[in-house]
C-alpha cells in the first residue's frame, strides 16, 4: 500500500460531508490540514466544523478514519478545532458548482466582512436561474442552509448560509 503524505490527503479530501453528501470535506472547507510523522507512521487530520454544535463532526471523523485506515494507515489522528471558525469563504468553486448543480443554491459573496453587515437581496435559483426568490424559513435541511423558494419555476430550494 502507498503511505504517503499526498496519498493520505487524496483520501481525507475524497470523504463526503454526510449531510451535504455531494460535497466532500475539501469541497466545504471542513478539512484543514492533513500531516503524516513518518517515523511514527501517523497520519494527523484537522478538522474544521462549520458551526460549533454541528453534529455531521462525529460522523466525519469516523469516516476519516474508516477511509484512512483502508487505505493502509494504520496511526490515524482526527483533530477538531473550532479556531479560525469555519467559513464558507473556505468552499471550493468547485463545491459551489455541486452544490448548484444538485439543486442547492451556493453562499454568494464573501462571509468574512468586517462592516457593514451584508443583506442578502436576492438569492439565484439553482435551477432556472430567476433571481425572484424569497426565504421561506431560516433554516433548512441543516442548520447551515435557509429554505428558499423560486417565484417564477415555484420551486423550492435550499440556500447555503454565508458564515
Amino acid at each position: 500500500m502507498v503511505t504517503t503524505l499526498d496519498h493520505a490527503r487524496a483520501v481525507a479530501s475524497a470523504v463526503n460531508d454526510p449531510e451535504v453528501p455531494v460535497l466532500t470535506i475539501a469541497d466545504l472547507g471542513v478539512l484543514r490540514d492533513v500531516t503524516l510523522n513518518t517515523e511514527t507512521d501517523t497520519v494527523t487530520v484537522t478538522i474544521t466544523p462549520t458551526y460549533s454544535g454541528c453534529p455531521a463532526m462525529e460522523t466525519i471523523r469516523d469516516d476519516l478514519h474508516l477511509a484512512l485506515e483502508e487505505a493502509g494507515f494504520t496511526n490515524v489522528i482526527i483533530n477538531l478545532t473550532l479556531t479560525p471558525a469555519w467559513t464558507t469563504d473556505w468552499m471550493t468553486a468547485e463545491g459551489k458548482q455541486k452544490l448548484t448543480a444538485s439543486g442547492i443554491a451556493p453562499p454568494t459573496g464573501t462571509a468574512a466582512v468586517k462592516s457593514p453587515i451584508p443583506l442578502t437581496l436576492a438569492v439565484k435559483c439553482p435551477r432556472c436561474s430567476s433571481l425572484r426568490t424569497r426565504e421561506l424559513s431560516r433554516f433548512g435541511s441543516t442548520s447551515c442552509k435557509s429554505l428558499w423558494q423560486c417565484d417564477d419555476c415555484l420551486e423550492p430550494f435550499d440556500h447555503f448560509k454565508n458564515h
